[in-house]
């Protein structure tokens, strides 16, 4: 749970190794309201030679207090490490930020150079954030590596103003020779929502050097984990990824999906309570089997994962000789897909990596409101989108209008055109609605028309395409045979072309509108017929199908499913050839 995960993180947080020159007042539970408060301490740091580390957490302190602390520190210059974290108990929002300007002002002062700067459980919020702005854009935090914020509550707008000190930081190092190479940043339960993450993610990717990032429980959804997800592809070094209670849904999770292909230091991946559903387990589950070599960790707990998907994931982690742990309780997956996933990993020889399954939500039903109601969220983003879309277009109409009444003017006087001829059936036509006929009058060129009118970029509108021309398949007519053939070929060989077609989100397609696979998106399946899976098995046989997709498309087609039954003699032939080309381990 997301509960469990925030007190890994907070032990984490507390096991912060003990560092040579340091002086600890660390959980003392006092209350230092004023410089005489804090005397005996300041004398202490002030006798203390080569100070490298102050520990103040656990106590609280007022602005008084703080200044007479910086005032001690600003001879400090061998200074390197803050263990700040809960120091403000108590006190006033107020009067964090003057506090925690004289503690920076003074590390500025003394000329020091940070290695650590931890100012977790602050609950400082923005203004806490504008705090610390002028030293995370100084000099002294130019070597800092570690950047620790948990729970500070900075929301949106602290987290934007972090993004800009730390580019500003960034830029000014880089400058002077030694860019800022920040390795460890933490910030769990601040709501940075998606656009803190969006900011920050463009710092991060800016970085390109971080080797774990923890954001747990922050209100980020599809695009800022989309943001994150590309920032991320810029940091190869990174060993772990927590965003543990965040809502990816489909989109999210196959953008970071693609981001983890880029990844092979990855230890730790946690995206549990995450909302990853079925289709972004399995775009999760490719990347892990393309690469990924030294994963420890893999958490997909508590996203509506289906038995299937979760098998999948299961048989990714196959010849991952450093994995750890595997995760996948509180999901869908029901008594027997628990059984199924249990007898998976022990094939393996695995069973003890497997955590715990007593949690598990059972199979899900037909309609699920949650999930039709972060659809209507989505889908609100995609209307606006299509909106202002449809205004622009409507712009053009007027003009296109504008453009005919000047054309009608001009010519008045010429002689009317002939009727127009009625034309051949063209791509689109077909793909309206498809006949043998209509793809027999595309005539020779036909493969190169559907090239033109399939925008092979995009992998759901491929996905259609496929089982539009396929649906008409004709075993026993050659011609009709052929045509199918060499127009699913031609869409084909040119999607699986590009670098950037995700191939993933295509098979993932193909099995939600064969209704083999639930959506998050309100996709009516199609009417299957048995030449959808005779073109599908000719498919798996080419050259430019990846193998890496066999494994996905073996184990839905293996299901029981009501929708393949008037198909058994295709699905049986399609079966046996994705067998025969799974790829061997």
């Amino acid at each position: 749970m997301a509960t469990d995960a925030v007190a890994q993180l907070a032990d984490s947080l507390a096991k912060t190794q003990v560092t040579e020159g340091e002086l600890s007042y660390k959980g003392q539970g006092r209350k230092f309201d004023n410089a005489q408060s804090v005397e005996e301490m300041v004398k202490e740091i002030q006798e203390f030679k080569g100070l490298q580390a102050l520990r103040l957490e656990g106590n609280t302190y007022g602005v008084e207090a703080a200044q007479a602390i910086a005032k001690a520190l600003e001879t400090k210059s061998e200074f390197k490490y803050c263990y700040w974290s809960d120091m403000f108990t108590g006190r006033l929002r107020s009067e964090i930020p003057p506090a925690l300007n004289s503690l920076g002002a003074a590390l500025m002062t003394a000329g020091a150079r940070l290695t650590v700067l931890d100012l977790s459980d602050n609950a400082f919020g923005p203004d806490g954030v504008k705090g610390i702005e002028k030293l995370l854009k100084s000099t002294a935090c130019h070597t800092l590596q570690e950047l620790r914020l948990n729970n500070c509550g900075m929301g949106i707008g602290g987290g934007k103003i972090l993004a800009a000190a730390l580019t500003e930081c960034y830029k000014q190092s880089s400058a002077q020779g030694t860019p800022l190479g920040l390795k460890v940043f933490i910030a769990g339960r601040n709501r940075l929502e998606n656009d803190g993450a969006t900011a920050l993610a463009q710092a991060f990717q800016l970085m390109g050097s971080l080797e774990e990032v923890h954001v747990p429980q922050n209100g980020i959804n599809h695009p800022g984990v989309t943001a994150l997800a590309t920032a991320m592809q810029h940091n190869p070094q990174l060993r772990v990824l927590n965003l543990n209670d965040n809502t990816f849904t489909k989109k999210g999770a196959i953008a970071m999906a693609q981001a983890l292909k880029h990844l092979r230091s990855i230890q730790v991946i946690n995206f549990g309570d995450c909302l990853v559903r079925s289709e972004g387990a399995i775009a999760i589950a490719e990347a892990v089997t393309e690469g990924l070599p030294i994963l420890k960790e893999l958490n997909l707990s508590f996203g509506e994962i289906t038995g299937e998907a979760a098998l999948l994931v299961a048989q990714s982690v196959e010849g991952k000789a450093t994995l750890e742990k595997l995760d996948l309780n509180g999901n869908c997956l029901g008594e027997e897909g628990c059984d199924d996933l249990r007898e998976v990993m022990d094939g393996l020889n695995m069973g003890d990596l497997l955590g715990s399954l007593s949690d598990d939500e059972g199979e899900p039903e037909e309609e699920d409101d949650d999930e039709e109601e972060d659809d209507d969220e989505e889908e609100d983003d995609d209307e606006e989108e299509d909106d202002e879309d449809e205004e622009e277009d409507d712009e053009d109409e007027e003009a296109d209008e504008d453009d005919v009444e000047e054309e009608d003017d001009s010519s008045v006087n010429q002689v009317s055109s002939p009727p127009s001829v009625p034309r051949s059936p063209d791509a689109a036509s077909f793909l309206c609605f498809p006949s043998p006929d209509k793809l027999l009058k595309l005539g020779t060129k036909r493969a190169l028309l559907f090239e033109q009118q399939v925008d092979v970029a995009d992998a759901g509108k491929t996905a259609e395409a496929f089982l539009k021309i396929s649906s008409v398949y004709n075993e026993e007519d050659e011609q009709v045979k052929s045509a199918v053939l060499d127009s699913i070929d031609a869409i084909l060989r040119k999607a699986f072309a590009s670098p950037s077609f995700q191939g993933y989100n295509f098979v993932s397609s193909l099995l939600v509108m064969l209704g083999l696979l639930k959506s998050e998106d309100k996709v009516k399946p199609v009417h299957v017929v048995p030449g959808h899976l005779q073109a599908l098995e000719y498919v798996v046989r080419q050259d430019y199908f990846p193998q890496d997709h066999i494994a996905v498309l073996e184990a839905f087609m293996s299901r029981h499913i009501q929708a393949l039954e008037s198909c058994s003699s295709a699905r049986n032939i399609l079966k046996s050839t994705l067998e025969h080309f799974r790829p061997e381990n």
